[in-house]
């Protein structure tokens, strides 16, 4: 007598799931352009605010690329923004790192950090001008603060999450402090760190346009600030772009540089 079987209902082949496209970042980052640009044109034609269109704004700016006042601000502003920048960032990484590596230097600074992370560096201004007189010094300086103070924070903030079950099994394997701060500590800070050098570049140029008021003939601040006295719209429609634009590609470089170094880390 045949023995009848229910037929096998599992699939012999398995269909793979497809996975979902992903939109390229750089064509997001032109498609958002685009709109922006768009949107500008519309509010601008529309009279909906009293700013200039895209046109004029691009007119104006190819007017002082021409006679070279624009290049001649925007390389005064990055010269005071980078000088100012790479200060504060030098100074930072070793006070935060001593900051959250010794109990004694985290008590003796660390009141002075948050001190002075209340006041805006823009209030420093008239201190800066009494101290320091109306040349080159008190703009870079007022720069350096606003720098260092954010960097500051994310190299100790870096310090102190280090997982502590790294620095134990280092110590453990009889590694001694020297060793595990060089190889255990400073690697898993160095994500902090750049992201807190990205936060005090964004800083820099915040306070650059603030800092070129200070007694200043050259500069996209003082380029704004003068057309200001005659309502000079397009013009400073121009400094702004010129410094978002150049701070966007300084933030990409340290994006980069961010990938870089860190390429072991996980990331979505």
């Amino acid at each position: 007598m045949a023995v009848i079987t229910a037929p096998d209902k599992t699939p012999t082949t398995s269909t793979p799931r497809r996975s979902r496209r992903r939109v390229p970042a750089l064509l997001l980052n032109l498609i958002a352009l685009v709109v922006g640009v768009a949107a500008w044109a519309l509010i601008a034609s529309a009279q909906l605010a009293d700013v200039p269109g895209p046109l004029s704004v691009s007119s104006r700016a190819l007017d002082l690329i021409e006679d070279g006042t624009l290049v001649d601000d925007a390389l005064a502003s990055l010269r005071r923004v980078f000088l100012g920048f790479a200060l504060g960032t030098l100074l930072a990484v070793p006070v935060g790192f001593l900051m959250g590596w010794y109990p004694l230097a985290r008590g003796l600074l660390e009141p002075y950090v948050q001190f002075f992370r209340t006041i805006p560096p823009l209030a420093i201004i008239p201190l800066a001008i009494v101290l320091m007189g109306i040349g080159e010094t008190p703009k870079v300086f007022v720069i350096f603060l606003a720098a260092f103070l954010s960097c500051v924070v994310a190299a100790f903030q870096g310090v102190v999450g280090v997982d502590s079950t790294l620095i134990n099994a280092a110590r453990v394997l009889g590694a001694p402090d020297r060793v595990i701060f060089l190889k255990v500590v400073i690697p898993a800070a160095t994500p902090f760190l750049l992201v807190g050098m990205r936060i005090g570049l964004g800083s820099a140029w915040a306070t650059v346009v603030a800092a070129e008021l200070i007694a200043a003939d050259k500069g996209l601040g003082y380029e704004m600030t003068h057309a200001q006295t005659y309502y000079d719209i397009p013009t400073i429609f121009v400094g702004l772009i010129t410094i978002g634009v150049i701070g966007l590609v300084m933030d990409r470089l340290l994006l980069l540089a961010e990938r870089r170094l860190t390429g072991w880390q996980e990331r979505r």
